[in-house]
């Protein structure tokens, strides 16, 4: 079953190592077992983790490739979306998984230490209270746009390092003129059926938004 579903991540993304492979082929069973404790995801979406989850958190990287020495904020983690399948497919940028709820903040440090990640920080805080800097804040839905750019503007470095200038980068879906409208000219849409030919990601866009 896992290699049906890794199909999708080997259309998309050719150039895994075979570290990379493993790593995503062992999400599958971390997440049942988990969701079985936990509920993270709904029963009618686990199975189809890799699509929904996975491949959606993987439309960052469409937009993106962080460089060595990059530093990730995931705003609102849950178990470790966006930020568990991007730190695979960036082993040399470095991620701290942040969400407010513990046990949640436990499966997604659970999931990255079992599958050997070494460039993941999982941290259960509010991020009011994370003052550190970092190239990018993602997140995936966790608030409005103008709530999440709000309290996470202190977290963002003046100092470029990527191809796109320091911001925000969101997994968001529909319409959303209202709230992207107090940006004008700081917003990019990015619709990820440019990307993912698949019928869930119509609607599934990536939010940039540049801080300075």
């Amino acid at each position: 079953m896992w290699l049906l579903m890794m199909n999708i991540i080997d259309k998309y993304f050719s150039d895994l190592t075979a570290e990379q492979k493993t790593q995503f082929a062992a999400l599958e069973d971390l997440y049942a077992d988990w969701n079985a404790k936990i509920n993270l995801i709904s029963r009618k979406d686990i199975a189809h983790l890799y699509e929904k989850h996975i491949l959606h958190s993987l439309g960052i990287a469409q937009v993106i490739r962080f460089t060595a020495g990059s530093k990730v904020l995931d705003v609102g983690t849950g178990g470790g979306f966006p930020g568990i399948p991007l730190a695979i497919l960036f082993p040399e940028a470095q991620f701290v998984l942040l969400d407010s709820i513990g046990k949640k903040v436990k499966v997604a440090e659970n999931v990255a230490q079992s599958i050997g990640l070494k460039n993941v920080e999982c941290r259960h805080a509010r991020v009011e209270e994370e003052m550190r800097k970092f190239d990018f804040v993602v997140s995936r839905a966790v608030m409005p746009l103008p709530d999440l750019a709000k309290i996470t503007k202190k977290n963002i470095d003046k100092k470029q390092r990527n191809a796109l200038p320091n911001g925000i980068l969101c997994l968001k879906g529909g319409d959303l003129k209202a709230e992207l409208a107090p940006f004008k000219n700081q917003v990019v849409e990015y619709a990820l059926s440019d990307y993912f030919e698949e019928e869930f990601f119509e609607t599934k866009k990536v939010i940039y938004l540049l801080i300075y």
